[in-house]
């Protein structure tokens, strides 16, 4: 069994971040939440970086809670929970701050490269992910319902806003595996790829966003699309009016403007 649950790696302004135990599908833990909690935040708050790419080691992206952990909860009832962490961003909307809710809160997209199972914990995970991609032999399973659980942190609320109503309850309510080319049918995930083109292709789509396209866009537009969910159209319009303003006013509007007219590659700094 590893030692380091979560790995973290930085090339051509792409952060790539993985679940690191192989051997047991990468299931989730307590120390493996809070080592990618802790990546997540040391990628956010780097400069070079403008994307992240979420992954897993091995054959499978996250299998789902530890079972030695869970048989742990079964016999003594303790879950551990307690207050949990501070919020990722206290600025950011209150929905965000729940201890499994904070990706939205990362301003930095992040990409799930999803190469293989993705279950309970692993898919709640990558729903919170600004973009899924999935490898061919990726499959995914709620696995709550036949756990004697129920919808956790918050896939009720995600879920159906990606697939809809009747296909979220199909699928939290039967459990059922759903293989990669059903969940691009349904809009669970935005591209599949052979397994062994995952990451190649993942990363020329993150290249693309880090090359091309201003990170400072990149951040305000997630937070846009993320908070658009709470908000009706007026409210949504007085966002944009302001964030219109603001980037009026920056520094990688001007080279937007500048490259375009100049046919160059752009050279944007976020700023």
């Amino acid at each position: 069994m590893t030692d380091t649950p979560i790995l973290y790696e930085v090339s051509d302004h792409i952060a790539t971040i993985t679940l690191n135990r192989p051997d047991r599908l990468n299931a989730w833990t307590g120390p493996m939440g809070s080592e990618l909690r802790a990546a997540m935040a040391k990628a956010d708050a780097d400069p070079d970086v403008r994307v992240i790419i979420l992954t897993g080691a091995g054959r499978g992206f996250c299998a789902g809670a530890d079972m030695g952990y869970l048989a742990t909860v079964t016999e003594t009832g303790e879950t551990g929970g307690g207050r949990g962490p501070e919020p990722y961003d206290p600025a950011s909307r209150g929905d965000f701050h729940h201890p499994m809710a904070y990706f939205p809160s990362v301003k930095t997209p992040i990409i799930a490269a999803v190469n293989g199972p993705a279950a309970g914990m692993g898919f709640v995970i990558s729903l919170y992910a600004d973009l899924r991609f999935a490898a061919d032999s990726a499959a995914f399973v709620t696995a709550f319902a036949r756990r004697g659980l129920i919808a956790e942190h918050g896939i009720s609320w995600t879920l159906p806003r990606l697939v809809g109503q009747s296909r979220a309850m199909d699928l939290l309510l039967s459990s059922r595996k759903v293989g990669a080319e059903e969940a691009l049918r349904i809009g669970l995930v935005d591209r599949v790829f052979p397994t062994n083109e995952l990451m190649a292709e993942t990363r020329a789509y993150a290249r693309m966003l880090a090359d091309e396209v201003s990170p400072r866009s990149l951040g305000v537009i997630k937070r846009q699309l993320w908070e658009s969910a709470f908000q009706d159209l007026g409210e949504a319009l007085e966002l944009a009016d302001r964030e219109m303003a603001l980037s009026l006013k920056s520094d990688d509007f001007k080279e937007g403007v500048a490259h375009f007219v100049e046919k160059r590659a752009p050279r944007f700094t976020g700023a």
